[in-house]
Formats: C-alpha cells, structure tokens, sequence
C-alpha cells in the first residue's frame, strides 16, 4: 500500500494533525481533499501545496444530515477515494460538574454523530469496490479518562466501540479501518479546546507544551495506516499512565487527580 496517485480525503485539514497530514502526504504524491469550517485557511493550505493535485471541501461537520451530500461530493471530484483520514475534533478542558449540556452535545456530535455519519455514507462506495481505508484520529482520552476532559472522553469512548464493531464486521473485506490513539501532541488543541460555558478555552496548557511534535505524530499515523494496522498507539510518557490505569488503577487514580485537578 502506499499514497502516490492515490486520493485521500482528509477532515480537520486546516490545522494541526490534519494539516501536517496534507504536507506529509502532498509530499508522497497523494492526490487530496482538504475538508475544514475554515475556508479560508484551506485556501492558504492549497496555495501552499500548489505543486500537488489538492481540491478543497469546505464544510461544517456539526451539519450531521448533511454529511451523506458531502460525502457523494468528495466522490465525484476524482470518481472515487482510496483513503479517509478523519481529523476533525474539539477537546475540552473543565470539571464535569461546570460543564454545560451544550458541551457535551456538541462535542459527542462533532466527535462522534460526525464521523459515524461520514463512515456510513462512504461505506457501500468501499464496499462496492472492495477497497477502501478508513482512519479516524481519537486519542488517549478514548482509552482512559483523565480530569477536565468528561464530554471529549465520553464522545471518543463512543466512536472507539462503533468503529472496533465495523473492523468486526469488515474483517473479510479489503477495507482497512484504523484508530489513532495519540497522547499529548503539541498543537492548538487546548486554545480549541471548549470551556464549560461552551467558550473557547483560548490557552495552550502544559500538556500541549510538552507534547510530541505533529510532525513526528504524523509519521507513525502515516506509517501505520500503510501497515493496516488496526490501532496506532502514538504515546510517550502517557504509555505509563495507560499502564497504571490497566494492572494498578487505585495508583492511576490518585496521579490522575493530581495532575489534572489539583
């Protein structure tokens, strides 16, 4: 498996693990579609990769009874798609109990309704050709919970179960679906990210700050959708935490809390 020639359809391209995403694969040959809310930072991103085949899609993921129309608009632009890397998401940095519905809504819609909604539209184009990969970045927080992340943790333990049941049910296909699993990655997730109130948090914590550089994170995406993998791990530190919170959770508890609370 490998990118040259091929299309791949990427959500979430105009900033961080999407954006890096298009430079990477541009410079593999990928012919792309850069899907985003930011229209005009697509524009940019396209003139910057103006020596690639790149057309943009413009959307708005939380328009979820729209998503089927996109989806036969991304095909029609190059008559298929080979690859789907969905990197669209919001985070959330606040306690559960200063967190307004409206976060959760919006975070378990974009999060979750959101790709669920694209993976079911573009399936039967998969599934008639019997070719087809699909990649959706989570994170860590689809593994364990940890402090001022309830709504963001909730929304990718969901799309976590719905896309482990459809590697289920495709495993005789050639369709290939992979989840991203990265701990800290130093991006603008946290200025993203949504305050309790539904606000934009607007800051960029320790936690980014120490992270992993994107370019680095894209890497090992790109290198395990070309082995199929079926999940990629992409953690440093955070590996020890996911240690704790399997053979001694009392102890990943109390860490937790301490890192995230106090």
């Amino acid at each position: 498996m490998h990118f040259k020639n091929k299309i791949v359809w990427i959500t979430g391209a105009s900033s961080g693990i999407g954006k890096e995403l298009a430079y990477q694969l541009s410079r593999q040959g990928a012919i792309l579609i850069l899907t985003a809310t930011n229209k005009s930072a697509l524009e940019q991103l396209k003139v910057e990769l103006a020596n690639s085949k790149v057309d943009i899609l413009p959307f708005d993921l939380l328009k979820i009874d729209a998503i089927p129309q996109l989806v036969s608009d991304a095909i029609a632009i190059n008559g298929q798609i080979d690859f789907v890397i969905q990197s669209a998401g919001q985070s959330q940095r606040s306690m559960a109990v200063d967190t307004g519905m409206g976060v959760y809504e919006r975070l378990m819609n974009l999060n979750y309704f959101a790709p669920v909604a694209l993976t079911q539209a573009i399936l039967p184009h998969f599934i008639k050709r019997d070719a087809g990969s699909m990649t959706v970045i989570s994170s860590i927080a689809g593994l364990i919970g940890f402090p001022l992340r309830s709504s963001y943790s909730a929304s990718k333990h969901a799309i976590k179960g719905y896309l482990e049941t459809l590697q289920c049910e495709i495993y005789k296909t050639n369709i290939h679906v992979s989840i991203v699993y990265p701990g800290r990655i130093n991006t603008d997730i946290s200025k993203n990210a949504l305050s309790g109130d539904g606000q934009r948090f607007g800051d960029t914590d320790e936690n980014s700050d120490a992270g992993m550089e994107v370019d680095l994170c894209v890497k090992k995406i790109i290198s395990g959708i070309l082995k199929k993998k079926k999940v990629i791990y992409i953690l440093k530190a955070e590996r020890l935490l996911f240690w704790l919170w399997w053979f001694i959770p009392n102890l990943y508890y109390k860490i937790a809390h301490k890192k995230g609370v106090q």
